[in-house]
C-alpha cells in the first residue's frame, strides 16, 4: 500500500508540477499582451497627437495667413486716407489756416439767448 500512495503522491506532485508551468506560462502571456498593449497603445498616442499637430499647424496658417492680409489691407486703408487728408492739407491749408486766425483775433462777444439779460439798473 505504501507503493501506491507513494505513486499516488509523486502522480499528484507531477500534476502539480505540471500545472505550475500552465499557470507560469499563462502570467508570462499575460504579461506580453499587457507591454505589447501598451506599446500598440503608445504608438496610436503618438499617431493621433501627430495628426492633431499637423492639422493644428494647417488652422493656424490658414488663419495667421488671412490675419496678416487684413493687417496689410488695412495699411494700404491708412495709407491712402493719410494722402487723402495731406492732399487736403495741401490744397485748402493756407484758406484753412487764415479762417481759424480771422476767428480767434476777430472776437465778437455775443450774449446767448439763455442767458438772461442783466437787470436794468
Amino acid at each position: 500500500m505504501s507503493a501506491q500512495n507513494s505513486a499516488g503522491i509523486q502522480t499528484l506532485l507531477e500534476a502539480e508540477r505540471e500545472a505550475q508551468k500552465i499557470v507560469q506560462k499563462a502570467r508570462e502571456y499575460r504579461t506580453k499582451r499587457v507591454r505589447d498593449a501598451k506599446a500598440e497603445a503608445q504608438k496610436e498616442i503618438e499617431e493621433y497627437r501627430k495628426e492633431k499637430d499637423e492639422e493644428f499647424k494647417k488652422f493656424q496658417t490658414e488663419h495667421s495667413s488671412g490675419n496678416k492680409k487684413a493687417e496689410e489691407d488695412a495699411g494700404k486703408d491708412a495709407e491712402n486716407k493719410l494722402a487723402e487728408i495731406k492732399e487736403a492739407g495741401g490744397k485748402a491749408g493756407d484758406k484753412i489756416v487764415q479762417d481759424l486766425l480771422r476767428v480767434v483775433m476777430e472776437v465778437k462777444p455775443e450774449v446767448p439767448d439763455r442767458v438772461a439779460a442783466p437787470p436794468a439798473a
